[in-house]
């Protein structure tokens, strides 16, 4: 049995109904080679591919709104030009694995801090503790690995001890010292490890 199947080319685009071929026409002038194909690909895998077919949105933005329609996510989460790509894939991994995204589904956070937070959420941490942008993620990574060892973290999640004076702050708390007597933020990280080592070896 011949069956006849029509079809309708765009550019080097091809496609089975008239509609789609109008509406792919209408974004040849506007939008770049490697956002028609992130619109074709959704074309493909019959998505709304309209909800990103907009010049606002970068390619690898597009991507990672058609890779959340693809898998049935709400997208709606982060299909905002304001996110950068990396941003929305932290979202959309967030939500395709249930976790609560309202709390860093915002532009105020980098995608590193959205990723320790989701990292966090991932292990039923408490990030509230941390899920602020005044922390960077390295600061984030630290208070979330003092969560996940059961520690006092409240001793240094403070936006004034970077990244390593936290980091001397959380071993010295694991090797069961007493801190304080170096927990300040006017000291460096050096002089902290310095004064950890000692309490260590009791010298």
């Amino acid at each position: 049995m011949v069956v006849r199947k029509i079809t309708y080319e765009v550019g080097n685009f091809e496609f089975d109904n008239l509609k789609n071929a109008e509406n792919f026409d209408s974004y040849l002038n506007v939008l770049s080679d490697k956002q028609l194909n992130e619109i074709y690909l959704g074309y493909q895998s019959k998505i709304d591919y309209t909800i990103y077919a907009k010049p606002e949105f970068t390619w690898p933005q597009m991507r990672q709104i058609r890779f959340g329609l693809e898998n049935n996510i709400d997208v709606s989460w982060y299909a905002n030009p304001e996110f950068t790509w990396e941003q929305m894939e932290q979202i959309r991994w967030g939500l395709r694995n249930e976790l609560n995204v309202s709390i860093y589904a915002d532009t105020k956070f980098t995608w590193g801090q959205m990723e320790q937070i989701c990292l966090g959420l991932e292990k039923n941490l408490n990030v509230e503790i941390y899920a602020k942008n005044y922390f960077t993620w390295k600061q984030m990574c630290q208070i979330k690995a003092g969560l996940k060892q059961s520690l006092d973290v409240s001793i240094y999640a403070n936006p004034e001890f970077d990244w390593e004076q936290m980091y001397e702050i959380r071993q010295g708390i694991l090797q069961g010292l007493d801190v304080s007597t170096y927990a300040k933020p006017n000291l460096k990280w050096k002089q902290m490890e310095k004064i950890r080592l000692k309490l260590l070896t009791g010298k």
